[in-house]
């Protein structure tokens, strides 16, 4: 009989204890810190920008891709760039076989440029490229007889100081001439499509719009100079010009 009142009392206690903890659980719940997700995940460390190298080639030695030739710098008569070459496009109708050659980095990167853009639905091709000194010579002056020098000087280098005699630039046309050497090109299919992809083929606009007062000349959206992919990237991206980020 006792064994039967011990085996009661042990089975209500079990009772009462279970029926406590669950209200223990229920009334009072156990607090845990509020950690997010966020704060668990493994906090990587910063990683600085690597510096462009602005040595990596000459501004000033001729043969350079990052020549830079301007107003107050200009290239002397007698320089004519090594391996200069046709370009495999379509050429500007009239033009002198000699001024639609390129030095060959850029005519392989002005190659590669048509293609894409054709690609895409643009056709363009070239207008003008490599110019020596005495062709130069010939467009500045007539130029001037024109306009006046005030004013061709806005829009024409003088010989010795046009970077078309690097064999780098090219100017760039639609492949109906629309709007071609004038500030109209912009709105052209070709004009729109080399202010968006020029530079992933080494190019950059030379001569952007709103920075006269730095280059010298106005804005040329046909006007293209090869700089490699890597300079043409970062000038691109920063919006600066070659006298800006060489700070010249």
């Amino acid at each position: 009989m006792k064994k039967i009142i011990l085996a009661i009392i042990l089975v209500a206690g079990l009772a009462y204890g279970a029926k406590t903890l669950w209200f223990d659980r229920a009334d009072n719940p156990v607090e845990r810190s509020d950690t997010s997700v966020a704060s668990q995940e493994p906090q990587l460390p910063d990683v600085e920008k690597v510096e462009f190298d602005k040595t990596l080639y000459s501004i000033d030695q001729t043969g350079s891709i990052w020549l830079i030739v301007n107003k107050d710098r200009p290239i002397g008569m007698d320089y004519v760039p090594a391996g200069l070459r046709d370009v495999g496009v379509p050429r500007f109708p009239g033009k002198p076989l000699s001024e639609l050659q390129l030095a060959t980095q850029a005519a392989k990167a002005v190659e590669e440029l048509v293609a894409a853009a054709k690609a895409d639905g643009v056709e363009m091709m070239i207008g003008s490229g490599y110019r020596s000194y005495s062709v130069q010579e010939f467009y500045y002056n007539n130029y001037v007889k024109t306009y006046g020098q005030a004013e061709a000087d806005k829009f024409s280098a003088k010989p010795g100081s046009s970077e078309h005699q690097t064999g780098l630039a090219v100017d760039m046309a639609a492949i109906d001439q629309a709007c071609y050497l004038e500030i109209c090109f912009e709105t052209t299919a070709a004009g729109k499509w080399l202010a968006e992809n020029a530079h992933t083929h080494g190019f950059i606009i030379r001569y952007p719009k709103g920075k006269s007062g730095i280059t010298g000349y106005q804005y040329e959206p046909w006007h293209l100079r090869f700089v490699g992919a890597a300079l043409a990237d970062e000038l691109h991206d920063s919006g600066l010009t070659m006298e800006e980020f060489f700070e010249l």
